[in-house]
């Protein structure tokens, strides 16, 4: 488990690295021909941490800001918003939901060990472990730290990793 959980944090720390300290210009660059922005890409991790680790894996609600959004009506929500918030916001929104990640994680860990169940079954009537889903969320943060390295280095030349085991979030 502290492997996982600690793979895990390292992604997360690199995703921050790369993300963390920018003004609003550098949080709504684009860069090629995507429209993803950093602070699209922050936001959209907040989501991620809501929507796996609190609602599919404890079994929880979504919680704020999320519970006051009509993703059918504004599906994009998390990435237009994002562009636009003040900085401190949408850091504020990443770092809440990882902090509540990292509890309900624990909590879910201790009652039900790595090889227990999530709270939800896919459609084809699988239901994953929790060992399932923190690896996917591993992946998650590998895959969008990629996007990540571009924009940033569109946005101010920032490349490579940096010290993310010295960041703290």
């Amino acid at each position: 488990m502290e492997s996982l959980l600690s793979v895990l944090d390292r992604n997360r720390r690199t995703f921050a690295w790369k993300t963390w300290g920018l003004d609003e210009r550098g949080l709504r660059a684009t860069t090629a021909a995507s429209t993803m922005t950093l602070g699209g890409l922050v936001k959209h991790m907040a989501l991620v941490e809501a929507d796996w680790l609190a609602v599919k894996l404890a079994g929880r609600e979504y919680g704020a800001p999320w519970d006051a959004v009509d993703f059918d009506a504004d599906p994009d929500w998390e990435w237009r918003t994002g562009a636009v918030d003040a900085p401190g916001d949408v850091y504020r929104v990443w770092r809440d939901a990882v902090e509540r990640s990292r509890q309900l994680v624990a909590e879910v860990v201790a009652e039900r060990g790595l090889a227990g169940p999530a709270a939800f079954t896919w459609p084809n009537g699988r239901t994953p472990t929790v060992r399932d889903m923190l690896l996917d969320m591993i992946e998650e943060y590998a895959r969008h730290t990629g996007h990540a390295d571009l924009l940033r280095e569109a946005v101010d030349g920032r490349v490579g990793e940096g010290a993310p085991e010295d960041f703290t979030l």
